[in-house]
């Protein structure tokens, strides 16, 4: 092989020829400077410090010893993926190892060509990758959503990917997990952001529609994990009729309901003839850009209902010609972000793609080492 040793650390890996998966490929070594166990490389280096093991590269979070990124935002060798919306999951990678979900997710919106092999991990299974330990846990974000977790010689990282702690029956729990090194998103990572109670919301919609009996209610919400949310919350708070869906979100519903989530009575809103007194005193899941657009004027009075996080700030409301502002955050809020790095029990602290300043300068408060990431590329797309 031309002086190079090939390892296959993944096993089972799905495809046609899985040798060619996640493999790794070293200059030839004698055996007595490194030591070999069940073809895995182990690490044979003392104690280990935490930029040694995962540190930001202009690609995205890198893992050197692992020779892998974590949702790294240009194509790479090897990815290991937290979640299917755009801004994490990317296209064009060689490899990519995520959740079984968050691969067919990505195969939905990319096609089945996203990258040249795959590989599915479950909750809470540990794959060693070159001496470096990686398992998933899930995130409550969405569908297929988890946290990484990277251990070598003792050293934890757990990089949280987007994540948030209230209930949601479309996707698993958010699950704590332990570690020594907890890097934390901070979308809502300022003390005014906490989030309402997502029924509460959901009933302020359900009140519209009955004063309003005359106006199609537009709801935007992006189409992987917050439209199967709210038509979800929906189901939960009594409302049985059918709801109208957007062309754009038709593929991800249909999915969530091949894994079980219930979803109850859906149909096209672009059928003109199917569409009821134009769609007067229904509901019609939409994504957020046809807002203003001409798609909308098929609809009887159309109230604009935006469910997003980012409804708290009127400004951003006004700004989208919003009438009815819905609080409804699939991200953790400040008071779910300290009580999670609390729970975590970590020593470090690295704070990601959002308010970073606050929640750096709370966990010095509370005597935790913190540090911003700065890294850039995420967009927020599920907000």
């Amino acid at each position: 092989m031309n002086g190079f040793i090939q390892f296959e650390f993944f096993r089972g890996a799905l495809g046609q020829d899985p040798r060619g998966r996640w493999a790794f490929m070293l200059p030839e070594i004698s055996p007595d400077k490194h030591i070999f166990h069940h073809q895995k490389k182990i690490l044979s280096c003392g104690s280990m410090k935490p930029h040694d093991l995962l540190h930001p590269r202009p690609a995205g979070l890198y893992c050197p010893p692992g020779d892998f990124y974590i949702d790294p935002v240009r194509p790479v060798e090897r990815a290991l993926i937290t979640h299917g919306h755009a801004d994490h999951a990317r296209a064009g990678h060689r490899h990519v190892l995520a959740t079984g979900q968050t691969l067919d997710i990505m195969e939905l919106r990319y096609g089945a060509d996203f990258a040249e092999s795959r590989q599915a991990l479950a909750y809470g299974e540990k794959l060693s990758i070159d001496g470096v330990t990686v398992s998933f846990h899930p995130a409550g974000h969405v569908l297929g959503s988890a946290q990484i977790a990277v251990e070598a010689n003792g050293l934890r990282i757990v990089a949280s990917g987007d994540y948030k702690r209230h209930p949601d029956a479309t996707c698993a729990p958010f699950e704590p997990v332990r570690c020594d090194v907890f890097i934390t998103e901070a979308t809502f990572g300022l003390p005014v952001f906490v989030h309402p109670d997502p029924l509460n919301e959901i009933h302020r919609l359900t009140a519209s529609l009955a004063q309003f009996p005359e106006r199609a209610h537009i709801v935007g919400a992006y189409s992987l994990g917050k439209a199967q949310r709210v038509i979800g919350l929906l189901r939960a708070a009594g409302h049985d009729a059918p709801i109208l869906i957007h062309g754009a979100l038709a593929k991800l519903c249909n999915y969530y309901r091949g894994q079980g989530i219930k979803l109850g009575k859906l149909a096209p809103a672009t059928d003109d003839e199917g569409i009821v007194d134009r769609g007067a005193g229904q509901i019609i899941v939409a994504p957020p850009s046809v807002f203003g657009e001409r798609w909308t004027r098929r609809f009887a009075d159309p109230l604009n209902v935006f469910a997003s996080g980012w409804m708290r700030i009127r400004q951003r409301a006004r700004q989208r010609g919003v009438e009815l502002p819905l609080i409804l955050s699939d991200h953790a809020d400040w008071n779910e972000l300290t009580a999670t790095i609390r729970e975590t029990e970590a020593g470090e602290v690295w704070v990601t793609h959002g308010r970073e300043e606050a929640i750096v300068r709370w966990c010095e408060l509370n005597g935790i080492a913190a540090r911003p990431l700065n890294l850039v590329g995420y967009e927020d797309e599920a907000e």
